[in-house]
C-alpha cells in the first residue's frame, strides 16, 4: 500500500478560488461518484496541490446561528470552532476531487486537533488555505490529514487538523485501535440530551450535509441503525461548556471514538488539567477525549 510523508509546501501547486464553492454542489457530485461504475480508481498519494480563498468574511447571522445549535455564547468574537465551518467548503472541494485517495462517502473523521494562535472577531475577513498530507495505512484502511489555515494579513491565526479514515476491505497494518481495556468513565459535570435536530440543524449552519448524520436511510446505508451527531458538533458543544474558561492562545485535541448515536443522552466531564470528554450517559462508552494546552 502506498503512503506519502509530509509534502513540502514549495512541492504543491497553489489554486486560488474566486470564492468559497457551493458545499450542496460538491456533496452532490461526491454522492454520484459513489454509484457504481463511477468515480474511477482514487489515487495512491495526496494530491500535490493546496487551494485558497482570500477575504472570506463572517455573516453576523450564521453565527449567531451556529452559536445557537453548539451552545456558545452570542459575541463578535468567533468560537474556536468557528473558522473550520468558514473554511470546510474549501477543505470539501479538496476532500471531493477524482484524485483525492479516500472517497467522501463513507469517511470517518477519526480526530481533529485546533490552534487559536490569538482571538479573532467578526469583522476580520480570513484568508484560507487547505490541503492534504500524511497519507498511511491503519488498521481499517488507511487515513490522511486534511490541512486548514487562516491567515489574516499574511500571518497565520488559526490552523486546523482533521484527521479522516476512509475504510477499506482486507485493509490491515498501521494504527491499530486500543482494545485493552476501557477504564471507568470519570464523573460527570453535566448530561445533554441530543436530540435529532442536532443532525439536521448542525449540517445547515456547517454545510457538512452527510447523510450520515441527517437521515436515518442514509446512516443505515452506511452501517448505522440511526444517524449520527456530527463530530465537530460535539467538539464545538465541549468548548462551548468550557468557554469562560479557554485562554486567547491555545491548541485543542479531540480524538472522535465512539458515534454520538440521534437522539441520545451524552455525560460531559472536565478536569482541571485540561482535559475533557463525552461519554455515553448509560454505558460509560466515550465518544469524544480532549486536551487542551
Amino acid at each position: 500500500m502506498a503512503t506519502t510523508e509530509d509534502r513540502p509546501a514549495a512541492t504543491r501547486a497553489r489554486a486560488e478560488l474566486p470564492a468559497m464553492p457551493a458545499a450542496g454542489a460538491l456533496y452532490r457530485r461526491a454522492l454520484l461518484g459513489a454509484l457504481p461504475g463511477a468515480g474511477g480508481r482514487r489515487g495512491d498519494t495526496v494530491p500535490a496541490v493546496e487551494l485558497a480563498v482570500t477575504g472570506a468574511t463572517v455573516d453576523r447571522a450564521h453565527l449567531a446561528e451556529y452559536d445557537r445549535v453548539c451552545g456558545f455564547r452570542l459575541a463578535d468574537r468567533l468560537p474556536p470552532t468557528y473558522p473550520h465551518v468558514l473554511g470546510f467548503p474549501l477543505a470539501l472541494r479538496l476532500m471531493t476531487a477524482a484524485d483525492f485517495p479516500i472517497p467522501l462517502t463513507g469517511v470517518v473523521h477519526v480526530a481533529n486537533r485546533i490552534t487559536v494562535h490569538r482571538p479573532l472577531t467578526a469583522d476580520e475577513p480570513l484568508d484560507f488555505t487547505t490541503y492534504a498530507e500524511n497519507l498511511r495505512p491503519h488498521d481499517r484502511g488507511r487515513q490522511l490529514d486534511v490541512v486548514l489555515v487562516a491567515s489574516v494579513g499574511g500571518a497565520e491565526v488559526w490552523r486546523g487538523v482533521s484527521t479522516y479514515l476512509g475504510k477499506e476491505r482486507g485493509a490491515g497494518g498501521g494504527e491499530r485501535r486500543d482494545r485493552g481495556e476501557r477504564p471507568a468513565p470519570p464523573p460527570a459535570s453535566a448530561h445533554w440530551r441530543v436530540e435529532p435536530r442536532v443532525g439536521t440543524d448542525y449540517a445547515r449552519v456547517s454545510g457538512d450535509h452527510n447523510p450520515i448524520h441527517t437521515s436515518r436511510l442514509g446512516a443505515r446505508l452506511l452501517g448505522f441503525p440511526r444517524p449520527i451527531a456530527h463530530g465537530m458538533w460535539s467538539k464545538a458543544r465541549c468548548l462551548a461548556a468550557l468557554e469562560s474558561r479557554l485562554p486567547d492562545a491555545f491548541t485543542v485535541d479531540v480524538a472522535f471514538k465512539l458515534p454520538v448515536p440521534l437522539p441520545g443522552t451524552v455525560a460531559f466531564s472536565a478536569a482541571p488539567a485540561w482535559e475533557f470528554a463525552l461519554h455515553d450517559a448509560r454505558t460509560g462508552r466515550p465518544h469524544l477525549i480532549g486536551t487542551i494546552r
